[in-house]
């Protein structure tokens, strides 16, 4: 899937789909997926709770969490111009790829902070491990830069503060710190700023824009906010109940939705410029996947939709330059 601005690829995701295999039956999170990301570009992944767009992050990495499993596909990592196969690699060979050319900023900075440790030791632990520093001493001065570049206030002190002894915003800063400790290739962020207070919000995506502007990172959001995506994005994949339905240029999507379940995340949200008196939320609510729908998965949802939707799954079709469309009724 090419991109008219970015060229080289960093990650292709291939064919990709993961279940989960619980005592309810198999969930099944991810499937069909299909999506490359560009390096130097910022990447975003936008759906409704419960969508799959976390496990598709941790695909990535070849971490996600048990009982999910890989059950086929490719996550292929393009390494000094080599293509790997992520998914392929040993435990020894991804630990040299993790956190120090893969890092993951996740959506609650309390879980990724070890409440027994300083933050200065967290962050020159993640150095060490991956020999970016000598010592100590070179790891803890380096840390000292690191929060400071992410704006942590006084960071000489912070980084003898444990996590309990910061506040949200800036345990989020600690981790953004942590995740760019090693100068990764792509930065994947899981809904960093959710949960945030709007003002800590802005300062941290304004941040996460200037580092990939400064230091040539390839940033992967996850987030389900619209207004975000508007802000932060150069592409966007549109994901609903385990499938990409659409993936374009930011702007295309905003201006050109194809598929009725972009119309509708785009409908609620708020809109200065749209003459509209009230939001229009999307009816109903994402399907079970140990039994999802036949044919589209989206139809139960979809005002639109028609027999063909309830009985044959779309495919992902090019619909112009870079736009993705998964309905068999996007011409209209």
């Amino acid at each position: 899937m090419s991109s008219p601005q970015f060229r080289e690829p960093l990650i292709e995701v291939k064919d990709l789909y993961v279940y989960f295999y619980t005592y309810a039956g198999v969930v099944k999170a991810i499937e069909d997926m299909t999506f490359t990301i560009y390096k130097g570009e910022k990447f975003c992944m936008v759906g409704e709770t419960g969508c799959g767009k976390s496990v598709t992050s941790r695909a990535l990495a070849n971490i996600v969490p048990s009982p999910g499993r890989i059950v086929k596909g490719k996550v292929i990592y393009y390494r000094d111009g080599k293509p790997v196969n992520i998914l392929e690699l040993s435990e020894e060979q991804l630990r040299e790829i993790r956190g120090k050319e893969i890092a993951y900023i996740v959506q609650d900075p309390s879980s990724a902070l070890d409440p027994l440790y300083t933050i200065g030791y967290q962050i020159v632990e993640t150095m060490i491990d991956h020999y970016t520093v000598r010592d100590q001493k070179e790891g803890y001065k380096r840390a000292v830069e690191l929060l400071r570049e992410v704006l942590m206030p006084d960071p000489e002190q912070r980084i003898k503060n444990y996590p309990h002894e910061l506040s949200g915003g800036q345990r989020q800063r600690a981790v953004i710190s942590i995740g760019l400790s090693n100068m990764p290739r792509l930065l994947i962020a899981d809904e960093p700023t959710s949960s945030l207070d709007v003002t800590v919000q802005a300062q941290l995506l304004e941040l996460l824009r200037r580092l990939v502007r400064e230091h040539g990172l390839t940033l992967f959001l996850i987030t389900h906010d619209m207004g975000v995506v508007a802000e932060m994005c150069d592409r966007v994949a549109v994901l609903y109940a385990g499938n990409i339905v659409e993936l374009a240029p930011v702007d295309e999507i905003f201006k050109n939705p194809k598929h009725p379940y972009t119309m509708g995340l785009l409908r609620a949200v708020p809109n200065p410029q749209a003459d509209i008196e009230k939001l229009e939320p999307i009816p109903g609510t994402i399907p079970n996947l140990i039994y999802p729908p036949p044919g589209c998965r989206f139809h139960p949802r979809c005002p639109f939709a028609r027999d063909v939707c309830k009985r044959e799954k779309p495919p992902l079709v090019e619909v112009s330059p870079g736009h993705y469309v998964r309905c068999w009724l996007h011409a209209e």
